[in-house]
């Protein structure tokens, strides 16, 4: 019987993408750098070309740089002059905004790991992507309101920053999504692109007047609508109680009576948010906590690309 290839360094690093398989990771930082290189990796092997996903840390001198701004050390090595790049020469200003609220804890008994789970691996790995192409990342979370702040900086040390921000976050609280998002956008003077994940458990019209709200200070704006398979599908098949884990409401059903009405209402709000964030020139993307991460990692290149 012949023996079955090993498994090639391109396929481990693919299985990175997988969140059943990055939830069993220690650390933020492991995940969101092996997340990374899984994407990195396919992309060489894949038929989407064009994306720039090289890291630099340094650019050549130019003639009228300020010699202060020399990196000696690189010199010493390499006998090239390199100037260390800062915060105002960064391509793009970016802010991860997460919702921590109590429904983003949510994950049912087929799922590996909970909505707030997926957008944190998520945002640590377009946090990574970010900084290492000496872009300007931010982050903040937010249940009833802002409770996690760190402003944008674009050098490699502050990865370790967001990434423990982001660990941070526990779901808990009821969500104020509209009130937050038009909060930040009157706080968010300078243009930069707006990532926002969450589950969008609220008012679909207070939530996209405040998505609205960022598109006219001209920010840039993705929608990473995370959810989880069980809420997509609603398979359930024996009587239960379904609890809302933000008002602590609670009713009784069979599911199989209502599972044609809440597929079609549901299909209607996901059509909603897709609809008019069309409109208003948003990205939107719906994401299930079992879709590997390159789906949204794609996007956010395609969104880079497409602003640079």
């Amino acid at each position: 019987m012949t023996e079955p290839a090993p498994p090639t360094a391109a396929n481990l690093a693919r299985r990175y993408l997988d969140p059943a398989v990055v939830s069993t990771l220690s650390s933020l930082d492991l995940k969101a750098r092996l997340v990374v290189e899984g994407f990195i990796s396919g992309l060489h092997k894949s038929p989407y070309h064009g994306f720039s996903v090289e890291f630099v840390e340094h650019r050549p001198y130019m003639p009228g740089d300020p010699l202060r701004n020399v990196d000696w050390k690189v010199y010493a090595k390499s006998d090239r002059f390199y100037v260390k790049q800062y915060e105002d020469e960064t391509n793009l200003r970016a802010y991860l905004i997460l919702d921590r609220s109590a429904s983003m804890g949510y994950r049912s008994a087929e799922a590996k790991v909970s909505k707030l789970e997926y957008a944190q691996m998520l945002a640590a790995a377009i946090a990574y992507l970010l900084l290492g192409q000496q872009d300007a990342a931010g982050f903040l979370s937010f249940a009833e309101g802002v409770d996690g702040f760190v402003p944008p900086r674009a050098t490699k040390g502050h990865l370790e920053t967001i990434l423990r921000e982001i660990d941070r976050a526990k779901p808990g609280g009821r969500t104020a999504l509209g009130a937050t998002l038009h909060d930040l956008a009157e706080r968010m003077k300078r243009r930069g692109l707006v990532i926002l994940f969450s589950d969008l458990m609220a008012d679909p019209a207070e939530v996209l007047s405040g998505l609205k709200h960022f598109r006219h200070g001209r920010h840039e704006v993705i929608v990473f609508h995370v959810l989880d398979p069980a809420e997509w599908a609603f398979g359930f098949r024996e009587s239960a109680t379904f609890v809302d884990l933000e008002t602590g409401e609670e009713i009784a059903l069979e599911p199989w009576q209502v599972q044609a009405r809440y597929r079609d209402a549901l299909r209607e709000w996901v059509g909603r948010y897709q609809r008019e964030c069309g409109q208003q020139r948003m990205d939107y993307v719906r994401l299930l906590t079992d879709v590997p991460y390159d789906v949204a990692l794609l996007r956010y290149l395609e969104k880079r690309r497409r602003l640079y």
